[in-house]
């Protein structure tokens, strides 16, 4: 994207922040509620603090009358609260706690980080989490306890490797110990099929992970995890901001012309494995992916560096069918290497 381009954009999402007539700031715990209030016209937020009590809360926001957006921080309840008062407020922002660094500087209660959060909303300097009340929410639930399913069966099969590598599978309790880790293999065999099958559903169901499963070196799994993981591809302006979010990419540090080295972005685990996955496996096959690695290394490039740089094509690739809704065409990739080479 070009510099004016970024620039349009970032004015027009400070524009649209600074079309509400009500800005309202939640901090919310299990104990109480802080609540910050600031009207297009105000300077400084007004805030209260009450008992915890979402109906009241509501009858709060009811009674604001015009546009009214509100920001939670990222925490436990932030979902919950989100798909509560969805009908209460033009938009709800869940905002990222890391980045708000001056919530840290001087005196902290939950009044003060309401006050804090309301400003920080009316003048637009909030960084959003994207939350989605559509049935991405109920994939998103599934992909975790997928996770946590394979966690538990690796750790069961790195164990029962383990006893048998090291000669402790002998004795008294080695018996029982490897009973318990069979039963516990073979369940999670069994439950890992069963949210394969889930997944494969999903993908007849729905045209954009079936895209994503064509894709080389995606698969079923990936697909769905990508899908899950982004929700709507629009929410990143361009490429640049994808492979960012999927830690593809590094964050130079620069300051009076010199450079201070690079730095991780803050990014999507889940995101990175399923593209780094991806390029090991299409370099095991013959496709355009597989071609931009050789000629990577015909050029001088580390294997590691090329392989990286496939996730990265793969990742992009995978972004602008995300974006356009359209399905993986080889032809095209061929048209774009020879237009490289």
């Amino acid at each position: 994207m070009s510099t004016q381009k970024l620039i349009q954009s970032t004015a027009k999402s400070k524009s649209e922040i600074g079309s509400y007539d009500h800005y309202i700031a939640i901090d919310w715990s299990m104990a109480n509620m802080a609540i910050a209030h600031m009207s297009r016209r105000d300077e400084k937020p007004r805030v209260f603090e009450r008992e915890s009590d979402i109906e009241e809360l509501k009858k709060y926001l009811s009674s604001l009358k015009g546009r009214k957006i509100i920001t939670i921080e990222e925490t436990g309840s932030a979902h919950w609260l989100y798909l509560e008062l969805m009908g209460y407020a033009d938009r709800i922002l869940i905002c990222d706690p890391f980045h708000n660094r001056w919530l840290c500087q001087g005196p902290k209660t939950d009044k003060i980080d309401a006050g804090k959060l309301c400003e920080l909303l009316r003048a637009g300097l909030l960084k959003e989490i994207y939350h989605s009340d559509s049935s991405i929410y109920e994939l998103r639930t599934l992909i975790s306890a997928y996770d946590d399913v394979v966690r538990a069966g690796v750790r069961n099969l790195n164990q029962k490797d383990a006893l048998e590598r090291d000669h402790r599978n002998t004795g008294k309790s080695a018996g029982f110990i490897v009973g318990v880790l069979d039963k516990n293999i073979e369940l999670y065999r069994l439950n890992k099929e069963q949210y394969e099958q889930r997944f494969q559903k999903y993908c007849r169901a729905n045209k954009l992970a079936r895209y994503q499963d064509e894709l080389p070196g995606i698969g079923t799994i990936g697909a769905v995890k990508i899908i899950a993981s982004v929700v709507d591809a629009r929410r990143f302006p361009y490429a640049g901001k994808y492979l960012s979010y999927c830690g593809l990419v590094k964050h130079e540090k620069l300051s009076g012309g010199r450079s201070y080295g690079r730095r991780k972005p803050r990014y999507s685990r889940m995101l990175k494995s399923v593209y780094k996955t991806a390029a090991k496996a299409v370099l095991r096959g013959n496709s355009p992916f597989r071609q931009h690695y050789d000629r990577l290394l015909t050029k001088g490039v580390g294997e590691h560096n090329a392989e990286h740089a496939v996730a990265r094509y793969i990742a992009r690739v995978s972004y602008g069918m995300l974006k356009s809704g359209k399905r993986y065409d080889l032809n095209r990739l061929k048209e774009r290497d020879k237009e490289i080479k």
